[in-house]
C-alpha cells in the first residue's frame, strides 16, 4: 500500500463516521459539555473542531498556507494562541451547519492529497506550527486523520456521557 491510499481511505473513512456521530447530535444539544472538571468543550465546539480538525492543517502542510495574516511570526506564536482556553473556542450554531463544515472539510483535505505525489509524501518533510520537528509529508498528513479520529473519539464519549445509545460499534463506524 502506498501513501496515497493509505490516506484517502483514511480521510474517507474518519470523515464517515465523524458524520455518523454528529447525526446523533440534536441543535438544543450543542451547548452541552461534562459537569466535573474544567476547560470542557461544548458539543457545538468539539463539532467545530472536527470540522477543521485535518484538512485545514493539511493544507498548512501541502501548500504552506496557514492562514495567519502576513504579519504573523509562526516561529512566535504565543501560547494562548495555540491552546486557547475552550470558553475561547468557536462552536457551530447547528448540526446543519457542522455536517456543511465537515462536508468542506473533507474535500479540502482530498483536494490536498490529490495535489501530492508518492514521491513527495515519502520524501518532502514537512514542519508544523506547534512542532519544529520535520517529518515526512505523509506522516504528517496521517496525523491530521489522526486528530479527527481522537477529536471524534471525544464525540463519542460526550454521547455516551449524555446517556445517548452509544456503544463501540458507534466509535468505529460499524
Amino acid at each position: 500500500m502506498n501513501w496515497t491510499t493509505l490516506l484517502r481511505e483514511t480521510f474517507e473513512y474518519q470523515y464517515t463516521v465523524a458524520e455518523k456521530l454528529m447525526d446523533m447530535v440534536g441543535d438544543g444539544e450543542l451547548g452541552w459539555k461534562p459537569t466535573t472538571g474544567s476547560n470542557w468543550m461544548t458539543v457545538g465546539q468539539v463539532m467545530h473542531h472536527i470540522t477543521n480538525a485535518c484538512g485545514q492543517s493539511c493544507k498548512g502542510f501541502v501548500t504552506g498556507d496557514w492562514g495567519f495574516p502576513a504579519d504573523f511570526d509562526p516561529n512566535n506564536i504565543p501560547p494562548d494562541m495555540m491552546l486557547p482556553p475552550a470558553e475561547k473556542l468557536p462552536a457551530v450554531t447547528s448540526v446543519a451547519e457542522a455536517k456543511r463544515l465537515l462536508s468542506e472539510d473533507r474535500k479540502l483535505a482530498l483536494d490536498m492529497l490529490a495535489q501530492c505525489s508518492e514521491e513527495r509524501l515519502e520524501n518532502e518533510t514537512a514542519r508544523a506550527p506547534w512542532d519544529k520537528m520535520d517529518m515526512p509529508l505523509g506522516r504528517r498528513l496521517m496525523e491530521m486523520a489522526m486528530h479527527l479520529n481522537q477529536h471524534k473519539g471525544q464525540l463519542f464519549y460526550y454521547l455516551k456521557l449524555q446517556g445517548k445509545p452509544v456503544n463501540t460499534m458507534h466509535l468505529w463506524g460499524v
